[in-house]
């Protein structure tokens, strides 16, 4: 039983909440709850699951050693010793035959995507991650990529204005990651577990950090004139980044599923937020 558990953490299935944004296209569409839509979800989030999950046993293996440095990341399967680099191999080539097997009964448009999303993140293991600031933009996209393959499964378009603050929401959350891993890796341990930490000067993270999520604000409120409804929803997105960046400045992990799942505040931020989108989109039509 540890050890089919260890092999459950190994897959990472609270990162499973980035997947999200394969809905996102549906449910701004207003088209989400559709029963044809819901099917036709089913295998697309499966896919990016089973693939997402399948890289992070890969880089757990290339990274074990790097990892057995970081004061929480020493505690994953793999560097704690709990499960085999071996049978972390094995794990992840099978998820990703899954994913694809899901995929491919998708369409043949999605696998590409995802093949895509696949390359890109082996890539980003092997070595981009040490690229500096490329390596965020790498994270970055794979978001992107989530969110256009969302369009592509259920045939709904991606608006200008929304790609856009998906693209500068997710390089503000990667760059708050680095900062919370430079904040906690003070020292020589940072390059030692991540090259690029080291390279970045002083304060320029905190800074990209502010302009991304600046950029991020004023393209989700240009999205929002053109949904003249979801305006009240600016102020919410503006409280959850404010509290991302508390979150993060605090000393606490700037993971965003860790933080999602972790801050109470930032959960609650994120589900009134979830609900008046809903409200909007769905329920005013209908009283309407």
């Amino acid at each position: 039983m540890v050890f089919f558990l260890s092999v459950i953490r190994l897959f990472r299935p609270k990162q499973w909440l980035k997947n999200l944004l394969l809905i996102f296209p549906p449910l701004f569409g207003g088209v989400l709850f559709s029963p044809e839509i819901l099917r036709s979800l089913f295998f697309p989030v499966l896919a990016f699951c089973l693939a997402s999950s399948a890289n992070y046993a890969c880089n757990d293996v290339l990274d074990a050693e790097k990892d057995a440095l970081h004061p929480t990341k020493k505690h994953r399967p793999i560097p704690a010793g709990k499960v085999s680099k071996h049978t972390a191999l094995l794990a992840g080539g099978l998820l990703f035959c899954a994913a694809f097997f899901c995929a491919i009964a998708t369409s043949w448009t999605f696998t590409a995507i995802l093949a895509v999303y696949v390359v890109l993140m082996g890539c980003y293991s092997l070595w981009l991650k040490h690229v500096v600031v490329l390596d965020i933009f790498v994270i970055a996209t794979g978001f992107l990529l989530r969110l256009e393959a969302g369009a592509q499964a259920v045939h709904v378009p991606v608006s200008t204005w929304l790609f856009l603050s998906v693209f500068f929401l997710a390089m503000f959350l990667s760059i708050g990651k680095r900062v919370s891993e430079k904040s906690m890796l003070a020292g020589p341990s940072a390059s030692l577990h991540r090259k690029t930490l080291a390279q970045y000067p002083d304060a320029y993270l905190e800074g990209v950090m502010l302009m991304t999520g600046t950029a991020a604000m004023l393209t989700y409120a240009l999205y929002t004139i053109d949904h003249a409804n979801l305006l009240y929803t600016v102020p919410l997105c503006c409280l959850g980044l404010f509290r991302y960046m508390f979150w993060i400045k605090i000393g606490n992990n700037g993971d965003p599923s860790e933080a999602l799942l972790h801050d109470p505040f930032l959960a609650g931020i994120s589900a009134v937020w979830f609900l008046t989108i809903i409200g909007t989109k769905y329920l005013i039509p209908i009283l309407r």
